[in-house]
């Protein structure tokens, strides 16, 4: 069973994600800020991220991404970044952080399972 971790501040969004997520197979973690999403994430080593980008608090969702993508046993967990900035210098911000993909809020939950599973997928 893949593990997905969710880092997101709005909790109506963490429920929304959760729940397009048990239709899946995943085993589905929840953190509400950066700083406690790098620790969970370090904690159960999930297969995915979904990282909101603004969250309030210690470590926004581009400094978590970073930190993650920079230590060797994280580096190879896929982040979707997660974000109401669809500008052309927030894609460059989150791709220069190390994100896998860039999801422009609000998407659909078809969008979201598509990006996860190609993500996911077997090389």
């Amino acid at each position: 069973m893949k593990r997905v971790l969710i880092v997101e501040d709005q909790p109506d969004i963490r429920k929304l994600i959760r729940m397009t997520l048990e239709f899946e197979d995943y085993e589905i973690h929840e953190a509400s800020d950066g700083a406690f999403g790098l620790r969970l994430a370090q904690a159960v080593h999930p297969d995915l991220i979904l990282l909101d980008v603004m969250m309030p608090g210690e470590m926004d969702g581009l400094q978590v991404c970073q930190a993650l993508k920079a230590n060797p046993a994280m580096a190879s967990v896929k982040i979707v970044l997660l974000t109401a900035r669809g500008q052309a210098r927030d894609r460059e911000a989150g791709g220069r952080a190390g994100a896998d993909e860039y999801l422009v809020k609000p998407f659909s939950p078809l969008q979201l399972i598509d990006t996860i599973e190609r993500l996911l997928a077997p090389a």
